[in-house]
């Protein structure tokens, strides 16, 4: 199937299905652009979304998003004011006005969704929502970024807390690091190794970490993908992200140990190349432990150097 062909098709067939290219977008006097702007501010709490959050939301340029406001903010429909957090940043806020046009704007695009799928049988449209919403999510996943971080950081913090938690829920007498976290975070820092945050659509998805075990040996560590973005081949890039960090700190070979019962990961590393090994730490939780030969992956990062 040729992927891409099969994208764009779709891509022009909806567009002209839901009136993109209409310069009345729902029958409104706007366009698509100032309608999904205006429809973003009205969906957060209080009608009010800081203009920073706005721009990273919906990948918009500055200048545009600006041009986008201020056409808004002359027809009655927003407020740009000072944020009540920090002062030096702009928020958003629908007037009156703009509340009564964003609830005509949710109407309509309900009434639309509706249309578009009405000539189908119930059992159609279940397909049809379970399909768009696994390529809702596939195509997020695709987006994905790999962000090299200190593990001691705000966010990172968040991300390995998630971990924690998750592995306390699955292990029947819980899961406690105690200080084995602040402990590693030197060896997961940079040059001594590699902390790498997942983000899709700028939220937390996942991370892990890798650190030089010994001479020529890297260790995975705190590896860890959101519930929410499983299934969709995060795990194994980030696995493969975190193999080329090791072959960049000069490791050939990288082990890594988990537990029996993390019957998805246990497969993922399989797949990846991962074999069976003694046990090599005296780390009290896995009862599983890993290693892979980077060999191959070292040489071609060589012969493209």
């Amino acid at each position: 199937m040729d992927h891409i062909a099969v994208l764009r098709r779709f891509n022009r067939s909806f567009t002209t299905r839901i009136g993109v290219l209409e310069e009345r977008f729902l029958g409104l006097d706007r366009p698509l652009g100032h309608a999904r702007v205006l429809f973003e501010i009205g969906s957060r709490p209080d009608a009010t979304m800081a203009v920073r959050d706005l721009r990273a939301d919906l990948d918009l340029d500055s200048g545009y998003l600006s041009r986008i406001l201020r056409a808004l903010e002359a027809d009655g429909l927003i407020e740009v004011v000072a944020d009540t957090i920090d002062a030096r940043q702009r928020s958003a806020r629908l007037t009156a006005d703009g509340r009564d046009e964003w609830g005509q704007l949710d109407e309509r695009s309900d009434r639309l969704a509706a249309a578009v799928v009405g000539g189908l049988a119930p059992r159609h449209r279940d397909r049809l929502a379970v399909a768009l919403d696994e390529a809702d999510r596939l195509l997020a996943a695709a987006q994905a970024t790999f962000e090299v971080t200190d593990p001691l950081a705000g966010d990172a913090r968040e991300a390995i807390a998630r971990y924690v938690d998750e592995l306390d829920r699955r292990f029947s007498g819980g899961f406690h690091p105690g200080d084995a976290i602040e402990a590693d975070a030197a060896a997961l820092t940079v040059p001594a190794g590699r902390f790498v945050l997942v983000r899709v659509d700028g939220r937390l998805a996942g991370c892990g970490g890798v650190k030089v075990l010994a001479d020529g040996v890297a260790e995975i560590k705190r590896m860890w993908v959101d519930d929410a973005m499983r299934g969709l081949g995060l795990g194994a890039r980030l696995l493969r992200t975190l193999e080329e960090h090791a072959v960049a700190l000069g490791c050939a070979v990288v082990r890594l140990d988990t537990r029996r019962l993390l019957s998805d990961a246990v497969a993922m590393y399989r797949r990846a190349g991962y074999r069976d090994i003694p046990r090599y730490n005296a780390n009290p939780y896995p009862d599983m432990f890993f290693e892979k030969d980077l060999t191959v992956m070292a040489g071609r990062g060589r012969s493209r150097s």
